[in-house]
């Protein structure tokens, strides 16, 4: 049981750890080689690729992976969380 739990817990660390770079890597995804960083300090992204300017839709889909991602990262959790818990019969 306590096995199962440190690992769902090293798990969790491991992936929300990687939200971050699975956002910068969805953005850069959507992208050209024609991007430019924006002139102000916070350094984002200005994309002016084809994918942003003809079509919404393919960028609102690039936009909900990193939360697509971190869902799935809080579903690891919880079925590790209750699988452990069954096994030592307290569910």
């Amino acid at each position: 049981m306590i096995a199962n739990l440190i690992g769902g817990f090293v798990s969790i660390l491991v992936g929300t750890s990687l939200i971050g770079p699975v956002s910068i890597e969805a953005n850069l995804a959507a992208c050209s080689s024609n991007a430019s960083k924006h002139s102000s300090l916070t350094g984002d992204w200005a994309c002016d690729s084809a994918l942003y300017n003809a079509s919404s839709w393919g960028a609102t889909v690039l936009k909900l992976v990193p939360g697509f991602f971190a869902l799935s990262i809080l579903g690891i959790g919880i079925a590790v969380t209750y699988s452990s818990l069954r096994q030592a019969g307290v569910v």
